[in-house]
């Protein structure tokens, strides 16, 4: 298990080493002056939960894990205070993801419980889209049966929460095959990609008849928080092994450019 630690008083950090130092399972790191890593960790998904103080001089402990949760949406937060604050004093999203609140000075008993609750942290994917599309889970590429059950896939990310029926996986994928075949083809791409999920332990699509669908807490995406925040790695290239990629291009750029348009059909996030 891997918790990342950011508290700005050197003090609360020593005693929070010497509570922890004996949890055989536990990598930590301290985050107090590098926040640049910490990001870049938190998207990597090599943290499993973060304890945060509230108050500190550069950040607001709020306001960080609202960054944090964008990049990882299985991150587990515990919070660090020495003030009366509580669940509901948080926005909506944090709170879904807030294990509990560290009093100072810390209880250990509490914060045992929190570290277990940590342990228990979702798997999450991490898809890459920009240039070739590659999906990573505990730091791990992920290996696809098929080349079509990973497009598929592919594509079900494109459409950033909207369901993905047959017929528009079919008219996208296999354009010039009769409809029958298709559809022998469109249910073995979907029976190996449920297949490959299972074997990751992701249960992060929904499988209804002639319809896909996902749940989207429990996968990260640079396509995803480029569209949402326009920061990213994207440097003219989405899914570029794929046909239907290029209908993305002209939105990608418009954002890149610093101009804003509307969604297309296929985005609902």
């Amino acid at each position: 298990m891997r918790i990342a630690i950011i508290d700005d008083e050197l003090n609360a950090l020593y005693a929070f080493l010497e509570d922890i130092i004996g949890e055989e399972d536990v990598e930590y790191k301290f985050y107090s002056d590098n926040l640049n890593s910490l990001y870049s960790s938190v998207a990597e998904g090599t943290v499993d939960g973060a304890f945060l103080d509230i108050n500190m001089p550069r950040i607001n402990g709020i306001e960080l894990a609202n960054k944090l949760i964008r990049l990882d949406p299985a991150l587990k937060v515990v919070f660090i205070t020495g003030l009366s604050v509580s669940e509901a004093d948080l926005p909506d999203n944090v709170r879904a993801h807030t294990v509990g609140f560290l009093y100072k000075p810390y209880d250990k008993k509490i914060l045992a419980r929190y570290l277990e609750n940590i342990r228990e942290k979702k798997r999450i994917i991490h898809a890459k889209m920009f240039n070739t599309f590659d999906c990573f889970i505990d730091g791990k590429r992920m290996e696809f049966s098929s080349s079509k059950s990973k497009e598929l896939f592919a594509l079900l990310l494109a459409y950033n929460g909207k369901s993905l029926t047959m017929y528009d996986a079919i008219s996208q994928l296999w354009p010039d095959i009769d409809l029958k075949k298709s559809k022998i083809l469109y249910r073995d791409a979907v029976w190996r990609l449920r297949k490959k999920l299972e074997e990751f332990g992701v249960p992060c699509v929904q499988w209804e008849r002639a319809r896909l669908s996902l749940d989207k807490s429990l996968i990260s995406c640079d396509f995803w928080d480029y569209i949402l925040t326009g920061n990213g790695e994207y440097s003219g290239e989405f899914c570029k092994n794929y046909d239907w990629s290029v209908n993305y291009l002209a939105r990608l750029d418009s954002i890149s450019r610093g101009i804003q348009i509307p969604r297309d059909k296929t985005e609902s996030g």
